[in-house]
């Protein structure tokens, strides 16, 4: 089989790549990427590797002719991630690809998802976190597509990813080496963690399940273990060999956030007939727009928590919907219907990423 992944330079990507490449199988892997600097960390494998722009559907055709199937782990903006999945549907299609497996995020269903949510809960593109409304329009131009084309189609719903490279360990480990360590309302709140080597497991799984099982499906997909916020940052803890964690780390009453002008612009830019206008308006216009709302500044609602001393941490909204989260997402579909089992353990994918770290010369 040949596999060709949209967006082999970043960090899921990439980690496709490599474990396809090294795998026992030795599935012939194509590293799709932007640019040449998106090849830098794969440049040790001889990769039959291609160059095209995600959203160039002629250029993708070309990029993915004589493949079996495609890997869309397309990241950027928010208008990159939607504009991309008709150009990448279409062009696999046109290349005579069998199917494609697009990851998607667990978060389409809120950072915070109420008790019972499963694949078959009902999505809204109308959420304070514009990502999620940004990956839920994604899955819903898939699917649209779907219905037009030939290349199946399915859909990976990822956790938190972390591993080696991450946002997320490397965040926790900065963040306890600094002082600004913290756990919203104690971290009580379920964290459904997925180790980036498991997800790639589950993507291959995605790529050769029967059509009858996965095709035109979404799917959950997690660690085996159900643990808190708070256990994860005691678990990167214990790895750097600091003791009495629970003293370092920051307790934080959950703040209440303000509707901002950056909600409201993201709401308004996601809008279908704000996406049909975008291509006719001038590419300053919308640099100069970009811009002024990159600078301004997120208001919250004061929170009687006020740290006197040390460096004050950043609380986001998603930081403190994701350490409230009263669910551990299920993963019987995915184990029912495409036989996933987590091969990594959470603790074990915590040492790795944590070795990572130190072969890397970040921690000592």
């Amino acid at each position: 089989m040949k596999i060709a992944v949209l967006g082999a330079s970043g960090f899921v990507g990439s980690r496709v790549v490599e474990m396809l490449a090294l795998s026992e199988e030795r599935e012939q892997v194509r590293p799709v990427v932007r640019s040449f600097g998106g090849l830098a960390r794969l440049a040790r494998f001889a990769l039959d590797w291609r160059m095209a722009d995600a959203t160039n559907e002629t250029a993708l055709v070309r990029a993915l002719e004589g493949c079996d199937a495609v890997v869309h782990s397309v990241m950027g903006t928010f208008a990159t991630i939607e504009r991309s999945i008709a150009p990448s549907y279409r062009a696999a299609c046109r290349a005579g690809v069998k199917r494609m497996v697009y990851l998607s995020t667990a978060s389409v269903h809120g950072q915070a998802p109420p008790m019972g949510t499963d694949e078959r809960s009902p999505l809204s593109d109308r959420q304070a976190t514009e990502y999620n409304n940004c990956k839920v329009r994604a899955e819903r131009l898939l699917l649209a597509e779907r219905k037009r084309g030939d290349t199946e189609a399915v859909i990976l719903r990822p956790g938190i990813v972390f591993g080696p490279r991450d946002r997320w360990v490397t965040g926790i480990t900065r963040d306890l080496r600094s002082g600004t360590d913290f756990l919203v309302n104690g971290g009580l709140g379920i964290c459904n963690t997925i180790y980036v080597d498991n997800l790639v497991h589950a993507i291959r799984l995605a790529l050769v399940a029967p059509a009858t099982g996965a095709d035109r499906e979404a799917f959950l997909v997690g660690d085996s273990e159900s643990v808190t916020w708070a256990d994860l940052h005691r678990m990167v803890a214990e790895e750097l060999g600091i003791r009495n964690s629970e003293e370092l780390i920051l307790d934080v009453p959950a703040p209440r956030f303000l509707v901002t002008a950056r909600d409201r612009f993201n709401g308004l830019h996601g809008h279908p007939v704000t996406q049909a206008l975008l291509p006719k308006l001038p590419r300053s216009l919308k640099r100069s727009a970009r811009a002024i709302l990159n600078a301004w500044p997120e208001p919250r609602v004061p929170s009687p928590w006020a740290p006197t001393v040390g460096p004050a941490p950043v609380v986001t909204r998603e930081m403190a919907e994701l350490h409230q989260c009263p669910v551990k997402l299920p993963g019987e579909k995915v184990r029912r219907l495409l036989g996933y089992e987590a091969p990594v353990s959470l603790a074990d994918g915590v040492r790795r990423s944590v070795a990572w770290l130190r072969w890397a010369g970040l921690v000592t």
